[in-house]
This record gives structure tokens, sequence and C-alpha cells, in this order.
């Protein structure tokens, strides 16, 4: 399997400190949260030339940029024209670096919109954006997080979208936590569909999640490595982790753990 770790990991390292402790460490790539104020410096504000810079770093190194974690949040209709411009230029950015995902949110569902027209309004946004991030190269994938942990509400929407440039990023976790699913349950929905998955393993406290290390959380990884190797998905499993520990505690132990799991599975 092909690992990651978002910039939440190591908000404070440089895009190319990221990328050599991933390369370091054994991960096939990094994904920067934009509009975060991390320090990689991979925004929509760079310049044509600042662009073709990232794109060198990146072809010089070993490890990749495997998606763009954007905050882009499409349910409410109030706000929806706003994120549609942002989730444009993002698909710009991720076009010009040679990212292949993009990784959006469906959002919180507005006050007195029902679950069937939220799942129309979010079908209709993401189509909105499909050709585009075609032609651009990239995928834009809904992660299962938010008023969208139920992987049975994504699946409705992608198969209302049916565009092969809009997919699913898998977050291993909230379906588990929101919605009582097991890893086996949320991949059968899912699996036509996912282009990226995020993991991190938590405690499932009422009201709260508590990331932990993983192997010591309820999150079954091994599962989801043996589903998807099953499923024969070729993306990335790209660590979420957030704050619970120093990147050069975590980091380090976080491969170990899924390689651990990988060999088990031999």
């Amino acid at each position: 399997m092909r690992y990651s770790f978002m910039s939440f990991s190591c908000p404070e390292l440089s895009l190319q400190a990221m990328l050599d402790t991933a390369a370091g460490l054994g991960y096939a790539g990094i994904e920067p949260r934009v509009d975060a104020n991390h320090a990689h410096g991979v925004e929509t504000s760079l310049s044509p030339a600042q662009r073709r810079d990232v794109r060198a770093r990146v072809a010089d190194s070993a490890a990749d940029i495997c998606c763009i974690a954007s905050s882009s949040r499409y349910s409410e209709p109030a706000t929806l024209k706003e994120n549609l411009a942002q989730t444009r230029r993002e698909i710009g950015l991720a076009g010009d670096l040679g990212v292949p995902v993009l990784r959006v949110f469906g959002g919180q569902i507005a006050e007195g919109i029902d679950r069937d027209a939220a799942i129309d309004n979010l079908s209709a946004a993401l189509i909105r954006v499909a050709d585009e991030a075609g032609q651009a190269g990239v995928t834009v994938c809904v992660e299962t997080h938010d008023a969208w942990c139920n992987p049975h509400h994504v699946a409705a929407v992608l198969a209302n979208v049916n565009h092969p440039a809009i997919a699913a990023n898998w977050d291993v976790l909230h379906p588990v936590r929101a919605e009582g699913m097991s890893v086996a349950e949320s991949l059968a929905v899912l699996e036509p569909w996912i282009r990226h998955v995020h993991m991190h393993d938590a405690t499932l406290e009422p009201g709260r999640i508590r990331y932990v290390p993983m192997g010591t959380g309820a999150i079954d990884h091994r599962e989801v490595i043996r589903g998807l190797r099953e499923s024969d998905y070729n993306g990335c499993l790209s660590g979420e982790w957030i704050g619970y520990s120093p990147w050069q505690e975590h980091l380090p132990h976080e491969i170990g753990q899924l390689r651990s799991y990988e060999a088990d599975l031999a």
C-alpha cells in the first residue's frame, strides 16, 4: 500500500521538509491542507512561476503530493457560490501541480433542508465543477465527514453525478464514529467511487473524538488494508493526524504500525 500524511501532522514544516520527512520515513506522498496557515506554502495564491517551482521540487523528491485538502463545503445554499469559486481555484492549483486528487466536504445541511434535498443540492454543485476537474486531470473527492458521514448518502450523491472526475474520499473513522457502520460495511457501499482514503485511530467517546496512536483505538485498520487490497485500490492511505503527539513521534509509529498490518495479511 502507498501511505501519505496531511500537513496537520506537521503544520510548521516547509514543503521541502515535508517531502524530505515523507521520503525518509517511507511515505509515498504528502497532502497539503490549503487555507490553514500551514508552512508548506502550497496555496491557490501561488504565481505561475511558484507553481512551476513546487512541481519541480516534487519531481526531484521520492515522495509526491497525492492530494490537496480543501475546506470547500457545498450543502449550504448561502455560501455555495463562494465555495464553488474556491473549488475552481483549487482545481487549477492541483492541475498546475500535477496533483490527481482534491478533497472537499459536503458540509453541514442548512436548517429547513431535508436529506433528499441536500443530496440533490450537493449533486448539482459537484456537477458544476465536474467537467472542469476532468479537463485538469483532477478528481474531486467528497469526504465521509460532517453531515455526510453515512456512506449511503455519499454514494447517492456520486451515483447522481455519475462523472469520472467526482469520487469519494473515504475517511475510515467517521462512518464508524457517527453511523455505527463497520469498516467492511462502509467499503462495500463506497468501493466503486473511492479514490482517496483518510485514516486515523480514535477512541469513541460520547460527544468527542480523541485521536490516539494507530492500533490503540476503535478502528480496524487491518480490515481497511485487507478490503482495499481486495478492491485493487491504488491510491494513497493518508494519515490525518491532528495534534495528538509531535510528528517526530507519530509519523514513524503510524507507518510502522500500518506496515505491520500488511505483514500480518501477507
